[in-house]
């Protein structure tokens, strides 16, 4: 033990024997010796090197300054970006759909034809106001209103146009003899799958669940409405899907060229088509990515420690100057003296 105490004195010693080589080789001599603007020099050379310094070092404090306002300012826009995704749209092409299902509510009116064309092609009607074929699937179901749970109220389920390649389209014909209102409409709404009613157990379950989540329209009469439809798939945030119908009505005048006697009554068309092939998707987006945010705060903390790090050097070094320079000073007094 005492011989590495011994070891470690002259060790620790080494730094003052070097700042005291270079404080006895730098001694500043009288004027005779070395000149009357030696010691100006040596002042001037010292001042020059602290202001340096100080500006060095004002600047990395201000590059600091930058470097937390870059981390507070993107840690602002990565939460601004996880509270506002962008709204993604996407278009995927199918040759056919699956059969909607389109729930009419005709009221007191009566169904006469139902048939599927295809290409946009509507034959002449035969014998308008009477009764045709029916070669529609078709489903007749009465349930409770999801609004009131009181009145009970009666649909007519028909399988919608599938191949949207051959332009498929369902024709309707409703009739209705006497009406007591100013303005005669019936109602439909459009749901996705056919199919899913049919397998449903509880099928006015089904329906009430639909009504509730599909908008209703209207067609009226004396009109034939051709309804275009376009679907919608939207992902919320929460990963659940929903389904949309979107469309677009044309209405046509019907002139009317029964007999006066078969004109009483009110006549009701309506044509329902896929409007294209696409199916819109729709989804949020979380535009801000962690790793991207993560490397840049790596950055610009190394540039804080760096700076920081040079910042403490710089400062070690003005009192390193400053000791030398006041040690110098008493040291030439000394001398003078």
């Amino acid at each position: 033990m005492e011989q590495v105490v011994e070891n470690a004195e002259p060790v620790e010693g080494e730094e003052e024997e070097e700042e005291d080589q270079e404080d006895t080789s730098s001694i500043i001599l009288p004027e005779r010796e070395t000149g009357s603007n030696s010691p100006t020099v040596h002042f001037s050379k010292t001042c020059l090197k602290n202001f340096f310094s100080v500006i060095l070092l004002f600047i990395y404090l201000l590059l600091m300054a930058i470097a937390v306002f870059l981390v507070y300012q993107t840690i602002i826009d990565f939460r601004e970006k996880l509270k506002h995704p962008v709204m993604s749209v996407s278009y995927k092409e199918v040759s056919s759909y699956n059969a909607p299902g389109v729930a009419l509510y005709p009221g007191k009116a009566q169904l006469l034809s139902c048939k599927h064309h295809y290409y946009d092609h509507i034959p002449p009607l035969a014998n308008p106001g009477q009764p045709g074929e029916i070669e529609c699937t078709t489903q007749r179901i009465n349930y409770t209103d999801p609004f009131t749970n009181q009145t009970m109220k009666y649909a007519l389920i028909v399988e919608g146009p599938r191949d949207v390649k051959k332009r498929e389209l369902v024709f309707l014909q409703f009739h209705l003899n006497e009406t007591d209102q100013d303005f005669s409409a019936i109602d439909y709404l459009l749901f996705s799958s056919f199919q899913e009613f049919l397998n449903s157990a509880h099928k006015a379950e089904f329906m009430k669940a639909c009504e509730s989540s599909y908008s209703s329209w209207k067609f009226s009469g004396g009109f034939r409405t051709w309804v275009k439809m376009s679907l919608v798939e939207t992902k919320e945030e929460d990963g659940r899907e929903t389904v949309e119908f979107r469309q677009e009505t044309s209405v046509v005048n019907y002139i009317d060229q029964r007999h006066s006697p078969g004109r009483s009554d009110q006549l009701f068309f309506v044509v329902f088509e896929w409007k294209d092939p696409f199916i819109q998707k729709v989804q949020d987006i979380v535009t801000a990515n962690p790793w991207n945010m993560i490397a840049l705060l790596c950055g610009i903390f190394l540039a804080l420690f760096k700076a920081a790090d040079f910042a403490k050097l710089s400062v070690k070094w003005m009192i390193k100057i400053r000791r030398r320079h006041l040690k110098r000073r008493s040291q030439a007094l000394n001398h003078i003296s």
